[in-house]
């Protein structure tokens, strides 16, 4: 059992992934893949995809191909009759218009998981399209959802829907049809658009509204930065914390550590509370810096932590222990994620190939 068992680099060493160069959720989830062990080959355009990126797309080797030549599809056919997993992030008809779509590649390789990446999905009204991640989160009600005090609701960055709805529902969808094809010894083809995506992470919002435990209205909205108990805080050098203690024992801390005021102990449970308590918490918060705030609150469970910018995240302590930051090629670079306890996953370079060696 312990030779079984042994460590190894990554979960899925030994997964061949043919990846055709996009931008945004395909290759996010090709990192991922990467980073968990797989051998990714991805095949680019002459130029490139016009949207390079060192973190997203390490792991790789990248191989530039005419795939609307005959010998570049020709090739192409070559490395997916040997591939596991397929990843490809065109409008409906493109892959089918060039022959390289699901129905020629399965026939020439029925184990191949053939995982296709768009917005819209590949059926539909809208399937052909163009769009982009706030597009998608905008016809699935999460963007109405996202909105500050006044004026008209803001993009999270494209979070939600490319990385969110998209890239990590791409990579359940091929890991599950990986193991499904260890009983059926058959591959599939993976459907993965952002707008169901999204609409799944929108599920436990759809959960609550029924009983109304959820109000999805910004100035009622618990989650949504309304609540005095779940937003963000001004300090007194301009620098914002964040605290989120919904729950009472954890409201209650908060309010001793602060020293709050009587008013703000019987609770937030009412909506029409809201204004006055936060007016109260924003006066409060705005006495001290953020260190202040950080030296009295952080690590209690006070629900609390600073608000700091994507350059500050990696020196703060709790990240820097656990090294979710490691520098490669003197670049910081996220570490892969999620961890694991006996096959690691590992950052790895990116390979550009000036001779074609296909998968060796």
């Amino acid at each position: 059992m312990t030779e079984r068992c042994e460590s190894r680099q990554g979960p899925l060493l030994g997964l061949r992934v043919l990846e055709f160069a996009g931008i945004g959720p395909g290759p996010h989830c090709a990192m991922l893949l990467a980073d968990m062990g797989a051998e990714v080959l991805r095949i680019e355009r002459e130029g490139g995809t016009g949207w390079p990126n060192p973190v997203v797309d390490r792991g790789r080797k990248t191989l530039t191909l005419d795939i609307r030549s005959a010998a570049g599809r020709a090739r192409c056919l070559e490395l997916a009759q040997d591939a596991d997993v397929l990843i490809e992030g065109f409008r409906p008809g493109v892959m089918e218009r060039l022959r390289l779509g699901p129905d020629e590649l399965l026939a020439r390789n029925p184990r191949l998981v053939y995982g296709r990446m768009t917005g819209w999905g590949q059926s539909g009204p809208l399937a052909k399209a163009a769009g982009h991640d706030i597009n998608y989160i905008a016809l699935t009600g999460a963007l109405a959802a996202i909105r500050g005090e006044s004026g008209p609701a803001v993009p999270p960055l494209n979070l939600v829907g490319d990385f969110g709805g998209g890239s990590l529902y791409l990579t359940v969808g091929i890991l599950a049809a990986l193991w499904e094809r260890e009983r059926s010894g058959c591959g599939q083809v993976i459907d993965a658009a952002i707008v169901d995506g999204v609409s799944s992470l929108m599920s436990f919002f759809a959960g609550l509204l029924p009983d109304d435990r959820i109000d999805l209205q910004r100035e009622r909205n618990l989650l949504g930065g309304a609540a005095p108990n779940y937003r963000c805080y001004r300090c007194a050098d301009g620098r914002e914390i964040a605290i989120g203690p919904l729950e009472p024992q954890f409201w209650r801390e908060l309010l001793e550590r602060i020293d709050a005021p009587e008013a703000l102990w019987h609770g937030c449970a009412d909506p029409a509370d809201w204004a006055a308590q936060g007016r109260l918490l924003e006066q409060l918060f705005a006495s001290r810096t953020q260190a202040e705030w950080c030296a009295l609150l952080e690590g209690s469970d006070a629900c609390f932590a600073p608000v700091v910018t994507l350059q500050e995240a990696a020196g703060h302590p709790h990240l820097r222990q656990r090294g979710v930051y490691q520098e490669l090629d003197g670049l910081l670079q996220v570490a892969p994620a999620p961890r694991f306890s006996r096959t690691p996953g590992k950052a790895r370079r990116t390979l550009r190939i000036t001779a074609d060696l296909g998968w060796d």
